[in-house]
């Protein structure tokens, strides 16, 4: 397939997991692909700190400047902390806040003069987090939920522009975070049997299982598609636990 031929997206977190996924997909399938992140990526970078208030304008002016247009954005971006209400300082929130919220809504902000231009999309990474909680992630989850409600505010706003706002809610993905966090416990190989066998599908999921939605949802076959959160979690949050 060559679905985004002639189309120019825009992806933040794109130098690993479900960004790095994502931004594959577009460009393999005819997209000229640009990254926004701190680190650089294989992509065409915009090296940016998205907890900058400043950073998405600039991101997005580089991008137009550039290529002349934008067409998808995908806000994938991310930051979690752990803590309780009481253990979270309000710099841990206001973190969560800056670049979970603010920044894809400022990104957003910008690119929809262009975006109106060119009947582009919008698809926004949150969480079954934004619909749930796992122990310790107030803040997280609250940022989480509140994009989950910016992109249904979006789609409502602008659909009548032709632009076309959704967002995915991955449950665990094997991306390098969690791998990590796996790496760093004591028995990790216990770990890795018991998340499973909380999914009905018995395994966790692959950043290219994401980044396949997102990139079906940021393309034409999904052109009656607005306003939605799509989860893709292997069935976690549809199995009740044992009593």
């Amino acid at each position: 397939m060559n679905r985004f031929a002639g189309k120019v997206a825009l992806v933040t977190g794109a130098s690993s997991g479900m960004g790095a996924a994502t931004a594959a997909c577009l460009s393999a399938e005819g997209a000229r692909v640009f990254a926004a992140q701190r680190r650089a990526s294989a992509f065409e970078d915009v090296v940016i700190d998205l907890a900058d208030p400043d950073a998405p304008e600039e991101a997005i002016a580089s991008v137009v400047a550039q290529a002349g247009r934008l067409d998808i954005l995908i806000n994938n971006a991310g930051l979690m902390r752990e803590g309780t209400v009481e253990e979270s300082t309000v710099a841990d929130w206001q973190a969560h806040l800056a670049v979970n919220l603010t920044a894809p809504f400022l990104l957003i902000k910008h690119a929809m003069p262009h975006l109106r231009e060119t009947a582009g999309s919008i698809v926004n990474v949150g969480s079954i987090e934004g619909l749930g909680s796992n122990p310790r992630h107030p803040a997280y989850c609250a940022s989480k939920a509140g994009l989950h409600g910016l992109t249904r505010a979006v789609a409502v706003d602008h659909g009548p522009d032709g632009v076309r706002c959704n967002a995915v809610a991955p449950g665990w993905i094997d991306t390098e975070l969690n791998t990590d966090f796996i790496a760093s416990l004591d028995d990790p190989e216990t770990f890795r049997a018991k998340i499973g066998d909380i999914h009905p599908l018995r395994r966790t999921g692959a950043p290219y299982e994401v980044a396949r939605l997102i990139c079906w949802l940021a393309s034409e076959e999904a052109a009656f598609v607005t306003g939605q959160v799509w989860t893709i979690d292997g069935g976690r949050t549809t199995q009740l636990s044992l009593p």
